[in-house]
């Protein structure tokens, strides 16, 4: 189990994590806040608010293993 759905493209099993062109995107407007005169400390603490996951079937099969029907369909991204 991976945190970059780059590392299942590579070759790993799965993926779950923050989409992070998303975390770039809050990230930004955080500066863009800053930079428009909020106080740093002023800014509320942001968890991740989107989620990919991915799935190697080739990955899978290589080590034996059969991914259920709906494992796949609920995968943002499915590797064949």
């Amino acid at each position: 189990m991976l945190s970059y759905v780059d590392y299942v493209a590579a070759g790993g099993l799965m993926s779950y994590g923050p989409n992070y062109a998303n975390l770039f995107r809050q990230a930004a407007d955080m500066v863009d806040k800053i930079l428009h005169g909020t106080k740093p400390g002023d800014i509320p603490v942001e968890q991740p608010s989107k989620f990919d996951f991915a799935i190697n079937v080739n990955t899978a099969t290589a080590l034996g293993l059969m991914m259920p029907p709906k494992l796949l369909a609920t995968a943002d991204e499915v590797i064949k």
